[in-house]
């Protein structure tokens, strides 16, 4: 992963092959990155330092087990820190802990996802040929 600042481009991590969906903590002290590689369907969490580097990457979250041939795709975070993943099988929440808390399944694995509607309560889900949305009870962050 690299980042652009100053005019410089600066690598960052090269932890990753196929790094794909970035989403901040809620308290922006962590990136969380999820890789699209079938071979290491992971998603990573790094320190987010104030010079605009990372520090400490670890895997946060290993869908290695799940089923499937799907890679990591998008991912987003709501205000209590549940990341939504888009994994194999559908959107996996995972807690801020870590832990697996469920899964939303549509009829087409979902490739990113947005926060919409005015209390920001509702997931919108892309894929390959359709959009889905689901309300839900916290509200997501947006820019």
């Amino acid at each position: 992963m690299f980042r652009y600042a100053d005019g410089k481009l600066q690598l960052v991590s090269a932890d990753l092959s196929g790094p794909n969906g970035l989403a901040f903590s809620p308290d922006e002290k962590y990136l969380y990155v999820t890789n699209w590689d079938v071979r290491k369907k992971v998603v990573m969490r790094y320190e987010a330092r104030a010079d605009g580097m990372l520090a400490n990457g670890r895997v946060f979250f290993d869908m290695a087990g799940a089923p499937g041939e799907e890679a990591l795709d998008g991912m987003k975070v709501d205000r209590r820190g549940n990341l939504y993943v888009s994994g194999p099988g559908g959107a996996w929440i995972i807690s801020p802990e870590g832990k697996h808390l469920g899964m939303i399944k549509v009829a087409e694995l979902p490739a990113n996802f947005a926060w919409g509607d005015a209390d920001g309560k509702t997931l919108y889900m892309t894929a390959r040929t359709g959009l889905y949305r689901i309300r839900l009870d916290i509200p997501g962050i947006r820019p």
